[in-house]
């Protein structure tokens, strides 16, 4: 891989560490300037160098850097934990033409003093893309599970993640050969590397074979989206 990154430095990881010890305004407002460099700087250089790699194999996943990356606050609106900061950098790729309220299916990843996350899939969505997912699995499930049960895809990320129902959803049979897919409210693939990589240039080459390796996965969970997606516009410019 001729493209590289150096990794993070020490100085930054350590910005994190302690930012989970001290995770207030009063301990970060004046070292904002070392969280910019030290850690949003390189995480846009990072991604921007996942992009160019990414070209190969999702070029329509390849979007601004800066863009991808998630702001360092926390939205607490709705949460009993107040803290106004994450203690991690993270990253979402999504196909271009969505957006993070699209529910489409997507690469993520985070760095962490305690961890490095690669996941990608359907989270959390809403009703009508899960019915639309479940209907897509139904219909075409030896396809889907093509593209993770290769023995690269379990080697990276084991097998599904995820939360699934107790009872097939209705609209479905029951004795339906995909039955336990068709329970899952989610649909991931999520891997745990070791944290230490974080600061070599080895980080790189770790994240991008398992992007790389999940694509598949992404573009089948996709498929019934951008269908749906595309009808959604044209009612747009119709009612436009």
């Amino acid at each position: 891989m001729k493209n590289t990154f150096p990794g993070f430095s020490p100085e930054g990881i350590a910005f994190l560490r302690n930012l989970k010890k001290h995770n207030d305004r009063e301990w970060f407002t004046p070292r904002k300037a070392v969280f910019e460099e030290t850690v949003k700087k390189p995480m846009i250089e990072l991604v921007g160098a996942i992009h160019r790699e990414m070209l190969r194999f999702a070029p329509d996943y390849v979007g601004e850097p800066a863009k991808c990356v998630y702001r360092i606050y926390r939205d607490t609106r709705f949460s009993k934990d107040k803290t106004p900061y994450k203690t991690y950098a993270s990253a979402l790729f999504l196909r271009n033409g969505f957006d993070k309220y699209s529910g489409c299916a997507g690469y993520y990843f985070a760095i962490s003093p305690e961890n490095i996350e690669v996941a990608g899939g359907v989270y959390t969505p809403d009703r009508d893309v899960l019915q639309a997912v479940r209907q897509h699995v139904a219909d075409n499930h030896k396809d889907f599970r093509k593209t993770f049960e290769t023995a690269k895809v379990k080697k990276l990320f084991g097998e599904l993640s995820g939360e699934s129902l107790t009872r097939i959803p209705k609209g479905f049979a029951a004795d339906h050969p995909a039955a336990e897919l068709l329970r899952r409210k989610h649909y991931l693939l999520d891997a745990h590397i070791d944290a230490t990589l974080a600061t070599t240039p080895k980080l790189l080459a770790e994240i991008v074979t398992r992007i790389e390796a999940m694509t598949p996965f992404i573009e089948f969970l996709n498929g019934p989206l951008l269908k749906r997606h595309a009808k959604e516009r044209q009612k747009k410019q119709f009612l436009a």
